[in-house]
């Protein structure tokens, strides 16, 4: 019997991996798997065991379910629980696989040619290696699909004669996160996000809207830097709105990466561009030793060619059919976890949300969603975000200091980068994007609108110029809608006491009374 199938699965237990169970219970799926064979993989965000009662407990970590779900303590019974109750954890899988060997895999296959889980296992084996196992092509056995589009999101897929599979895997062995379709993911699919956007313009006049537009490009912009801490001169946020409003129509490569980081960097002098040749972190360094102190480590710059022919491949392929939202947060995320340069990653990250949802015609026309500003506004959910899988893939990265200070990884870490559970990004994507659609944009055209009825009656009453009314309304705005004692005395000190009285009021008629 292959050393795969001998394995001693575990029984019951409290806790697992600093984790505690809700209950006594024994781990099935992925948490066996990765316990038995003692797997170094990023712990999926929820496990599953089998307790004692006849009732499903869960919360954010765990899934106890009841001991008629309980699998056979094999190889074969654990991986099938996993594929049918978990979904794919790429990551886990890959590992696994390099663990069991071939020989297990084949007489799971044996033992059942014609099994659905056992062709999906078959399947994944050489699809993740890239090795052929010594198996004959599968003769009987409806196509069933690798990935349960039920579980998780897929693509339409093509038959696998093989195994007699259908390949619907969203990405290649290159780059292929994934994510799970979640009660909270399908409410905002069925809110229709794009088709409420072009409600939102549809009776805005075409000047109106350009206006907004460039507005909401200059303030997407402008967020950009300001999460990254970044205050840049006026020219360089204008440049890089520029190159956000023409998101999406370029093809997605290694040169239009490096392009991209170009017009993000500006002045180059003290910055090296291009693609990592050395490692990198983002985190701290020690006051005194200036030894790194990582919150995340990024890809080893060795796998950086392959990293990112995967996420090209993904762009032109898998996110060209998926969800929008969805594959821009496969991408963009995965993108800033790989962090392939210096400087510019967080910037050229959100820059990738824009050009999916643009390539896909998800924003109307010539409007650019500030997610940017979205996410600025959530920064603290956005850091959890993207701690939600850094925190568990930092322990398992083997670094050692170099003389520059900087981190050199010690381990093979490639597939921590390709394959990793993406919904939490989707999610928190989906809800900025929403706030963009429904906040944003009818409230940016809105104050527009306003604004030039304001700027209309106050040139009937006096004559100025635009700027002037410009400079007025800033005062007021800033004041409560008064004109304070010294712009009475300086800017405006030729305005008389009934114009001015006359002007407040049109301002309180148009933007509301907001003066205690």
């Amino acid at each position: 019997m292959p050393a795969g199938q001998q394995r001693q699965f575990s029984g019951p237990r409290n806790i697992f991996q600093e984790r505690r169970l809700p209950e006594t219970a024994t781990l099935a799926g992925y948490g066996a798997l990765i316990d038995t064979y003692d797997l170094a993989v990023p712990l999926p965000r929820r496990l599953s065991a089998t307790g004692s009662h006849h009732r499903i407990v869960e919360d954010d970590a765990w899934r106890i379910m009841t001991p008629r779900h309980a699998p056979s303590p094999d190889l074969d019974g654990h991986l099938t629980f996993a594929l049918k109750y978990e979904g794919l954890d790429l990551a886990v899988l890959k590992r696994l696989f390099e663990a069991t060997g071939p020989e297990a895999i084949e007489e799971i296959v044996r033992n059942k040619p014609t099994g659905n889980y056992a062709r999906r296992i078959w399947f994944l084996y050489e699809w993740l290696t890239g090795e052929r196992l010594d198996l004959p092509d599968a003769e009987g056995g409806r196509y069933v699909p690798v990935i349960d589009p039920e579980q998780q999101f897929a693509t339409e897929g093509e038959n696998a004669p093989r195994y007699r599979v259908k390949n619907n895997m969203p990405g290649t062995r290159e780059f292929c996160p994934l994510v799970y379709r979640t009660p909270r993911l399908e409410e905002f699919i069925a809110m229709d996000l794009p088709e409420r956007a072009r409600a939102v313009v549809a009776d805005v006049p075409r000047d109106l809207l350009a206006r907004t537009a460039a507005f909401l490009l200059l303030k997407d912009s402008r967020s950009s830097y300001a999460i990254e801490g970044e205050r840049p001169p006026q020219d360089r946020i204008q440049r890089w709105g520029r190159a956000i409003g023409e998101a999406g129509r370029q093809p997605l490569d290694r040169d239009e990466l490096l392009r991209l980081q170009r017009i993000v960097i500006g002045d180059a002098r003290f910055i090296r561009l291009g693609f990592r040749d050395e490692g990198g972190f983002v985190g701290e360094h020690d006051r005194e030793t200036r030894m790194p102190l990582p919150d995340h480590i990024s890809a080893r710059h060795e796998d950086l060619p392959s990293l990112t022919d995967g996420m090209v491949a993904f762009d032109q392929g898998a996110a060209r059919h998926a969800d929008p939202v969805v594959a821009a947060a496969i991408l963009a995320f995965g993108f800033v976890y790989i962090h392939p340069f210096e400087d510019g990653n967080g910037r050229l990250h959100r820059y990738l949300i824009h050009h999916v949802l643009a390539e896909r015609g998800f924003n109307p026309p010539g409007v650019v969603f500030p997610v940017s500003a979205a996410i600025l506004e959530r920064i603290d959910d956005y850091r959890t975000v993207l701690e939600s899988y850094s925190a568990r893939l930092l322990p398992l990265i083997e670094w050692e200091p170099t003389d520059k200070f900087n981190v050199r990884v010690l381990n093979d870490t490639a597939d921590f980068y390709r394959f990793f559970d993406a919904t939490p990004h989707a999610e928190f994507l989906y809800a900025c994007v929403q706030k963009t659609i429904e906040e944003d944009l009818p409230s940016e055209t809105a104050f527009l609108r306003n604004y030039d009825a304001f700027r209309g009656q106050v040139e009937s009453l006096v004559e100025m110029r635009e700027s002037t009314v410009d400079l007025l309304f800033r005062f007021l705005e800033q004041n409560n809608g008064r004109l304070s004692n010294r712009a009475r005395e300086r800017e405006f000190s030729a305005l008389t006491e009934e114009e001015v009285g006359r002007i407040e009021g049109i301002y309180a008629d148009i933007f509301g009374d907001v003066v205690a």
